[in-house]
């Protein structure tokens, strides 16, 4: 029996570290000898790490009697003395896999952000990790798929289980229930014994026949090779950081670079890299698709788009190349009133504008931040046939022109803040200044900043990586 097995599960989620900062974890149970696992260790260590933890179960409504299982979860969470949050869905018995998985994460998250959670925890261990590694070996997974489950992802998600084995999970458990007469109340699901799914084959039928002809030694050797694969992870992860012609920037829903310093490089080193740029964003380019998104970036004209698959699309923006999510592409928020108050901000879509008293500087067309005369206005997004006179100009430009002219990408014109005020527009932050409201240098004014909260450094990742 692992005595030490806390001492060791707080030692691992420490050096990681998966819980930086003390909060509430949402723990993922479903029911098995795993989840309760985690329940059980962070039960113990929850004082250790600074963390109130939830129990949050999904009910998928697959087999029959699942009722029955989330009440045992739940019942099994107010013993510890935990808060129990539920989502039931109705998937019906022919769910696959994959479609049971999406709508889990999915539920989870919602239950996430219910409960205010800093961090959502899943069981996933270290037999899952051989598991998933010898998976995509027999789907021909590219080198960063090799590297199997990811310890941490984004929005809080954390697996602290991933360094243990399933049989130590289990005995620490035997041991805790010892004495309880009716052991660890564990739901064993049916389905993790359905050999047409092809994770259980793989669990049940291939790796036991791989152990008996190579030995135990197989699996970790598989974990070894799991570990080889992230570090060449981290390496062209550096990569992108480490080449200051690539420009790296991550944005929400995407990721974009230097497209010249992309189509200078070899060809394969370039495939390479773009490979490396879409799993910042949480995507799996295949060697194919990646030299095709290549072949793009070197013919295509700015505006044009090519096709992934899985929601995913590369485009060119004038010099820039961006892989992003087709579905990021979103209807413009309402309009929002600014100045109503003498100081103050507002959110609109992914800029937030903000305002108050000053003396008016020297009034320029560029930049993120202009003086305009005292007053209110409005933001909204640009419409068709909108125009304004530039500071210093001589007549109307079309907004539409001046977007593109500033190499806004296209898909995110739409969602362009245009200040306002009464009919006339003021300013496209960023853009240009239109002759509208400006105060005289010296007198009293209203200064306007804007900021956008969609730039970030590379470091964004998904639940887990959309294969295309």
């Amino acid at each position: 029996m692992p005595r030490d097995l806390l001492a060791r599960f707080i030692e691992h989620v420490r050096a990681v570290p998966l819980f930086p900062e003390p909060g509430t974890v949402l723990l993922a149970v479903s029911g098995g000898s795993d989840s309760v696992a985690l329940l059980d260790l962070c039960h113990h260590a929850a004082g250790a790490l600074g963390l109130k933890l939830v129990v949050g179960h999904v009910d998928h409504g697959i087999v029959p009697g699942s009722d029955r299982v989330a009440a045992q979860v739940a019942d099994l969470a107010r013993s510890y003395g935990v808060p129990f949050t539920l989502r039931t869905l109705n998937l019906g018995a022919q769910a696959s896999e994959t479609k049971a998985r999406r709508a889990r994460y999915r539920a989870l998250r919602e239950m996430q952000q219910e409960v205010e959670a800093r961090y959502l925890a899943t069981a996933h261990h270290a037999d899952d990790q051989i598991e998933t590694v010898l998976w995509r070996i027999l789907r021909g997974s590219g080198l960063a798929g090799l590297a199997g489950i990811a310890p941490a992802g984004p929005g809080g998600l954390v697996r602290p289980l991933l360094p243990f084995r399933r049989s130590e999970l289990r005995e620490w458990l035997e041991e805790r229930f010892e004495g309880s007469g009716a052991g660890p109340p564990i739901y064993e699901d049916p389905a993790n014994l359905d050999r047409r799914h092809d994770r259980v084959w793989v669990r049940l039928e291939l790796l036991p026949f791989l152990k008996a002809r190579f030995g135990e030694q197989v699996e970790l050797r598989l974990l070894d090779l799991a570990r080889h694969a992230e570090s060449e992870k981290k390496a062209w992860s550096a990569v992108l950081r480490a080449l200051p012609d690539l420009r790296v920037r991550v944005y929400r829903g995407g990721i974009e670079l230097a497209r010249e310093a992309i189509v200078q490089l070899p060809r394969e080193l370039g495939a390479a890299i773009l490979r490396a740029a879409a799993r910042e964003v949480g995507v799996v380019i295949g060697p194919r698709r990646s030299l095709k998104a290549l072949a793009f970036a070197r013919a295509a004209s700015s505006g044009k788009l090519l096709e992934l698959g899985s929601g995913w699309v590369v485009e060119r923006c004038f010099d820039r190349l961006r892989l992003r999510k087709a579905e990021c592409i979103e209807v413009p928020p309402e309009p929002v009133v600014w100045g109503e108050t003498p100081a103050g901000e507002v959110a609109w879509g992914e800029w937030v504008l903000s305002w108050r008293p000053d003396t008016a500087g020297k009034v320029t067309r560029g930049g993120m931040a202009t003086w305009v005369t005292p007053g209110a206005g409005i933001v909204r997004a640009p419409r068709p046939g909108d125009a304004m006179v530039p500071l210093g100009g001589v007549g109307h430009r079309k907004v539409r022109r001046l977007l593109m002219e500033a190499r806004v990408p296209r898909f995110r014109r739409r969602g362009y803040p245009v200040v306002m005020r009464g009919s006339e527009i003021l300013w496209l932050p960023g853009v240009c200044r239109s002759q509208a409201e400006v105060p005289a240098e010296g007198t009293r004014a209203t200064r306007l900043e804007v900021r956008s909260a969609a730039v970030q450094e590379p470091a964004a990742r998904l639940d887990g990586p959309d294969v295309v």
